[in-house]
């Protein structure tokens, strides 16, 4: 009997597989819709460009990656001979794909705009510089595909999940947070639901998934508000979308756009590293669920699809998410992202994406980003040792200056020559405040995973290693890959910088040389435990 089920091929869609079908999709449009948002509400991107060329790759890359993990659901339901095998969702990654839109497109079509382009010519500027900057992390993924496991033994996990926390609690958290209160009572109460379903595990009245059902009562508040007059100043419904044909073929943009990544490459390159652990992780997890993928495969998918991506026009990276679990206690199996690839990629081609993102409001988007921010600062203290704790805060700072000199740098704020007389002007003590907090800020994730690892290795008694983890920091500080004096935050040699941006970076680089320095001389005292 076992024999004959055995070789019964599994069905395709099964009941639980309708909620993960919901999951998935509200997942990745709610991550569209904030890349929509950002560039087209904060920074001023045409939408055109948004809709008809940036969501069609990035769709494409979604589909292509989800199709891969059904077919390897299924063939490892078909070997196994169980019908209970759950694919692994695919999706767009939530912390890169808002930190692409937030520190990558938006400041590079600002750029573009400040070098003299027209509009739409720095669009298209800006998107072959998003198409570049996947290609970039897509190629980096591949080649740590197949040497992951070293990843994660050199790099420790407080320094990497503090680095991605520190930049979920801000510019997750807070940044949205803000855009969660301009429309007080549709934000709050589709946040305060969002919690009570997914933090609380609070039950509904209905059997549908809890985030579909907190979208709609936000929606539907919002525009009743609205509609009554009761809503926030400058209510307006928005503009019917026209749905376009835009089928996203191979092109040779990325190409164009890569010497424009060269300044975004101590935020792509981590970008990058931080998916390769997390697919690490989310194997495991699915492993323990009883679902035994190979790492190999489940990382060179994900690799695959951000390439694709990539080179045909995409603008965010995917990667496999980290509730394979939660989706198999839904009943879900492999027809869920069979689904969520196909109506997510079509949505892209067909453009109906774009009207869904459009349709949802700004204040009812904005919370689900708040608890993805909620959710990835928690894990980066649950996923790490008690006694690294201290670590993973330590490498949430830099984040909160890179925040700060987000908000000081906005031209609407502070007019460009009050700045940049701010930034120069020290009081005999040191340098200003605002130097040090756009020093700190710029290659905030590099300079987080340095000061968790140094700090890892001296919990640990290791004083040797942390010394060496900050001479590493002193040479990445003399190259701009951290603390950067470029306003841009770029990368150069230090040979060529003169006046107060060469004294900023050799006094950052001997700080961290000196450090390292007292802690190889501390390193000589006899401990009572060997070091490493």
């Amino acid at each position: 009997m076992t024999d004959i089920h055995s070789r019964r091929p599994p069905r395709w869609f099964v009941a639980g597989d309708l909620n993960g079908f919901f999951g998935l999709v509200v997942d990745n449009l709610s991550i569209l819709g904030f890349i929509a948002l950002a560039l087209v509400g904060i920074f001023g991107f045409p939408a055109e460009v948004v809709y008809t060329k940036m969501f069609p790759g990035t769709a494409l890359g979604v589909l292509v990656g989800n199709l891969a993990y059904t077919a390897m659901a299924r063939r490892l339901a078909v070997r196994s001979g169980r019908a209970d095998v759950t694919a692994m969702p695919l999706g767009l990654d939530a912390p890169t794909s808002i930190g692409m839109a937030l520190l990558v497109l938006g400041p590079g079509f600002l750029a573009f705009r400040q070098q003299g382009l027209d509009e739409q010519a720095a669009a298209l500027a800006t998107w072959q510089l998003g198409m570049a900057s996947l290609v970039v992390m897509g190629a980096l993924k591949l080649a740590l595909s197949f040497c992951g496991d070293a990843i994660t033994r050199a790099v420790p996990r407080a320094a990497l999940l503090g680095s991605i926390g520190g930049a979920a609690l801000t510019l997750l958290g807070f940044l949205p947070l803000v855009e969660t209160l301009r429309s007080p009572v549709a934000g709050l109460v589709t946040l305060g639901l969002l919690l009570y379903v997914l933090v609380a595990r609070g039950p509904l009245p209905v059997r549908l998934p809890g985030v579909l059902v907190a979208l709609l009562v936000g929606t539907l508040l919002y525009y009743a508000l609205g509609l009554a007059g009761l809503g926030m100043p400058g209510f307006a419904l928005p503009q019917g979308v026209t749905l376009s044909f835009a089928l996203p073929l191979p092109n040779t943009g990325f190409v164009a756009g890569l010497p424009a990544t060269v300044p975004y490459l101590p935020l792509l390159l981590p970008f990058g590293l931080l998916m390769v652990v997390g697919g690490i992780n989310v194997a495991e997890s699915a492993r323990a669920a009883g679902d035994d993928y190979r790492t190999r495969d489940v990382l060179l998918v994900e690799a695959v699809a951000t390439l694709v991506a990539g080179v045909c026009g995409g603008v965010a990276q995917t990667t496999p998410y980290i509730g394979q679990p939660a989706y198999k206690h839904m009943g879900a199996r492999h027809g869920y992202t069979l689904l969520a690839g196909l109506f997510v990629g079509l949505g892209g081609v067909l453009g109906y994406l774009a009207g869904l993102v459009q349709w949802l409001p700004v204040a009812v988007l904005a919370p689900i980003i708040v608890y993805v921010g909620l959710d990835i600062t928690v894990q980066a203290f649950h996923a790490t040792e008690r006694r690294h704790a201290p670590a993973v805060a330590l490498a949430f700072l830099p984040s909160v200056a890179y925040l700060l000199a987000i908000k000081l740098g906005n031209p609407a704020w502070i007019a460009p020559a009050q700045h940049a007389a701010l930034y120069a002007a020290g009081d005999g003590h040191g340098l200003s405040e605002l130097a040090a907090i756009v020093t700190l800020g710029n290659g905030f994730i590099i300079t987080a995973m340095v000061w968790g690892a140094a700090l890892v290795a001296m919990i640990d008694g290791h004083t040797r290693r942390a010394a060496a983890v900050l001479l590493l920091g002193a040479v990445l500080t003399l190259f701009g890959f951290v603390h950067s004096v470029d306003p841009r935050g770029g990368i150069y040699v230090p040979w060529a910088l003169e006046g107060l941006p060469r004294l900023i970076a050799w006094q950052f680089a001997a700080a961290y040389a000196a450090l390292a320095t007292l802690l190889a001389l501390l390193s000589l005292q006899k401990r009572p435990a060997a070091e490493g």
